[in-house]
């Protein structure tokens, strides 16, 4: 990793933050602002360590050139010994939030679940997944919020798309996305014979208005009235939405608000952080074979992870971790799990 030219582009893109927030057309935008000041605050840190690390840089190469003066050779000697010293601490520091500088950590993150093969089985399991998250973010003061959900008449889950909202929301569920297995006896097998299972999740990360452009005549929307539990209301009202992206083809179906207005808003936040994810992916096609090897690539057809219940245990085929934590983890101790695959992701990005 070439540190400072890293700090060089960290402190580029710091200014020219600045800089637009300082523009009287941007001031106006409401949207932007906003995007600018959270990109700002989330390079805050990194960019102070950086104008010290050029600036030390900069007094070494100063030094180096009195260390060819006679008179001087002792003395910047002296000082290049201390002024190294502090440069191998900033380089510890820096370091670590580079390798975990990812813009998108600190956004909400959007939860897509899908039941894959096994029938009733695989609904049991997404809604086994749902909980997890759920009771994950109930832990850490995280908020969860139901956007669409269909649910299957065993008390499994056809699908299910909510939002984590909080600190660093995106940059704890991005490890989730892929397909998730299940080996298990279903409660309905009566000759007691082990089935596999799986459902698929994808992990967005919400994208800001300012991010993201969607124009009017670019989208389709359609009213039905909602299914499932909710009493009278659900059946009266056309209140579900489902909005068609005709340049993409992406659908985004909102059903659980209590009006079409809210509806419409949950829906529109959905499709934002799908276009938004697209549009990430296409950055990210032309980078390096590192690149498409971290954990966090969310390809929703890789099989990410095993849960067996005979034999209690886990794992994650990413990073050939394996834990007989199984229950707890489904109870929402998620912490285990997150931590290595930050450890295996920041050892990928130092390589």
């Amino acid at each position: 990793m070439d540190i400072l030219s890293k700090a060089n582009s960290i402190v580029s893109e710091y200014d020219q933050i600045m800089q637009q927030m300082m523009d009287n057309n941007i001031m106006l935008n409401q949207d932007k602002m906003t995007s600018l000041s959270r990109q700002k605050s989330a390079l805050d840190e990194s960019y102070q360590l950086c104008k010290q690390y050029i600036d030390l840089k900069n007094q070494l190469a100063e030094l180096d050139e009195m260390r060819n003066d006679k008179e001087y050779e002792e003395l910047a000697k002296e000082e290049s010994i201390e002024l190294n010293s502090h440069l191998e601490s900033l380089e510890k520091q820096l370091k670590k939030i580079l390798i975990s500088d990812d813009p998108n950590d600190n956004k909400n993150a959007i939860i897509e679940i899908r039941a894959g093969t096994g029938g009733d089985e695989a609904g049991l399991f997404a809604s086994d997944l749902m909980r997890m998250y759920s009771r994950y973010a109930e832990n850490n003061n995280l908020k969860v919020k139901i956007m669409d959900i269909h649910e299957t008449g065993v008390g499994g889950l056809k699908s299910a798309t909510f939002s984590i909202e909080g600190p660093k929301a995106y940059g704890v569920y991005k490890y989730e996305g892929g397909v998730h297995r299940v080996q298990r006896i279903p409660k309905t097998e009566s000759g007691g014979r082990v089935h596999t299972s799986a459902a698929t999740v994808a992990v967005l990360p919400e994208a800001e208005t300012a991010e993201v452009e969607i124009n009017d005549s670019d989208i389709k929307i359609d009213t039905y009235r909602a299914s499932g539990a909710g009493g009278q209301h659900v059946n009266k009202t056309e209140s579900a939405i489902r909005l068609t992206h005709i340049p993409t083809g992406l659908v985004v179906t909102c059903q659980d608000e209590s009006s079409q207005h809210k509806n419409k808003a949950s829906a529109m936040k959905v499709l934002r952080s799908r276009l938004f994810a697209l549009e990430q992916e296409k950055l990210n096609k032309d980078r390096d074979e590192m690149r498409k090897s971290l954990v966090s690539t969310g390809d929703r057809s890789a099989k990410i992870r095993t849960y067996n219940f005979p034999q209690g245990r886990i794992t994650d085929h990413r990073i050939n971790y394996t834990t007989h934590k199984l229950q707890v983890t489904l109870e929402g101790e998620l912490d285990h799990l997150i931590e290595q695959l930050k450890l295996a992701e920041d050892s990928a990005k130092i390589e």
